[in-house]
């Protein structure tokens, strides 16, 4: 099960509540507790492909180590960002092997 996340709250609560209320209890709190339907491992993978695909990289590292957390494995990964090159870009997936060799190291 994954953590109760907090960080909508923390870090924009005050700006923007009703942000932060989506972020931590719709999609942290009804959509990733989910697990009978997806494990919390291919959420993850799933999310930071998704993330990689779009580029958004600050969101990606936050992500990574929180799939590190789930369970992806450096060899997991690797083969994931290198499949990714292919259909998303190049410099993409060079980024992204620059936040996960952070991680998993």
């Amino acid at each position: 099960m994954v953590d109760k996340q907090t960080a909508g709250h923390d870090k924009l609560g005050d700006f923007a509540p009703k942000f932060a209320d989506l972020n931590d209890n719709v999609l942290f709190g009804e959509v990733w507790s989910r697990e009978s339907e997806l494990s919390a491992h291919d959420r993850s993978m799933i999310t930071i492909s998704a993330l990689i695909s779009g580029g958004n990289m600050e969101q990606a590292g936050h992500h990574m180590t929180l799939g590190k957390k789930n369970g992806i494995t450096q060899k997991e990964i690797s083969e994931m960002i290198t499949h990714l090159a292919f259909y998303v870009g190049w410099p993409k997936a060079w980024s992204a092997f620059n936040l996960a060799k952070e991680i998993w190291n």
